[in-house]
C-alpha cells in the first residue's frame, strides 16, 4: 500500500506492508524507494510517528543516494576509446574484428578481439566474462593469504561466492561458513579489496560492527581506515 508523508516540507512517498511482525521496520533502497512493514495491529498514527522520529535519517539517506544517482557511470557501449577501470588502474578499449572471440591486456590497452565488431551482445558478454575472472582470481588469491591468520582462531575455510551487489561490497554469513563478494571490486585497488577481504573475514568472529569488532579489524589490518577512505571515494558501498 502506497503512502505519504510529509517531513520537513518534502512530500515522502511509502510502500507499507502488513505482516506478522513484532516491530516497525524501514528499509530504503538505493533506487530511493521506501518500504515499513508492521504489524496489522499497529495504527497508522503510530506509523507515522515512527516515521516523523526517523526523518533526519530517511531524508538523509534519499538525498545520498539522489547523490549518487547524478554520478552513477553511463552504460558502457564497448567502443574504441572507452575507459574501463580494472584493480584501480584505467584501461582503454581497442575493439578489433577477428577470427577468434578473445580479450587481452596490458599496461595501456585492453584488446577485443570479436567475430563481430558491430555485436554489442557478445562484445559485452567477452568483457564482463573477461572482468569477473580478474575478479575471482585476485579474490581468491588473497583470502588464502589472508586465511591462516584467522585459522588460528578455529576459523574454517569459508566457501567463497560473488555476485553484483547493490549497495555492499561484501557479506559474511558466519554460522553458514559463507563469505560473498561484489563483482564491481575489480575496479578498486588491490589494498582495497584486502581490506573488505579481511573485513568480511573478521565477521566470522564478531558478527556486528561492535566495538569489539574494529578493535580485531585493527589487529589483523591497522591501516584500514586509511584503505576504506581510498575505497569509499570511487563509491559508497559498505561491507
Amino acid at each position: 500500500m502506497i503512502k505519504e508523508i510529509v517531513l520537513n516540507g518534502k512530500r515522502i512517498e511509502y510502500d507499507l506492508q502488513r505482516k506478522d511482525v513484532k516491530n516497525i521496520n524501514l528499509r530504503i533502497k538505493a533506487d530511493r524507494t521506501i518500504f515499513l512493514s508492521a504489524n496489522p495491529r499497529v495504527s497508522e498514527q503510530i506509523i507515522e510517528e515512527f516515521i516523523e522520529s526517523k526523518s533526519e535519517y530517511i531524508l538523509k539517506a534519499l538525498a545520498h543516494y539522489e547523490e549518487l544517482a547524478k554520478y552513477a557511470p553511463k552504460p558502457k557501449q564497448y567502443v574504441d576509446g572507452e575507459t574501463f577501470r580494472i584493480l584501480g588502474h584505467d584501461r582503454r578499449l581497442k575493439v578489433f574484428s577477428g577470427k577468434k572471440n578473445k580479450v587481452e591486456c596490458d599496461e595501456s590497452y585492453i584488446t577485443l578481439t570479436v567475430k563481430d565488431s558491430n555485436d554489442f551482445a557478445l562484445k559485452k558478454k567477452m568483457i564482463d566474462k573477461w572482468l569477473m575472472s580478474i575478479c575471482k582470481d585476485t579474490i581468491q588469491s588473497l583470502c588464502d593469504a589472508i586465511y591462516p591468520k584467522f585459522q588460528k582462531y578455529g576459523v574454517a575455510y569459508p566457501t567463497i561466492r560473488y555476485r553484483s551487489m547493490v549497495s555492499r561490497w561484501g557479506s559474511c554469513q558466519p554460522k553458514r561458513g559463507v563469505l560473498t563478494f561484489n563483482y564491481a571490486l575489480v575496479e578498486a585497488p588491490i589494498s582495497c579489496i584486502e581490506y573488505v577481504v579481511v573485513h568480511e573475514f573478521t565477521h566470522f568472529l564478531q558478527p556486528n560492527h561492535s566495538k569489539k569488532f574494529y578493535q580485531q579489524l585493527a589487529m589483523f589490518m591497522p591501516d584500514w581506515e586509511e584503505r576504506k577512505k581510498i575505497l569509499e571515494k570511487g563509491n559508497s558501498f559498505v561491507e
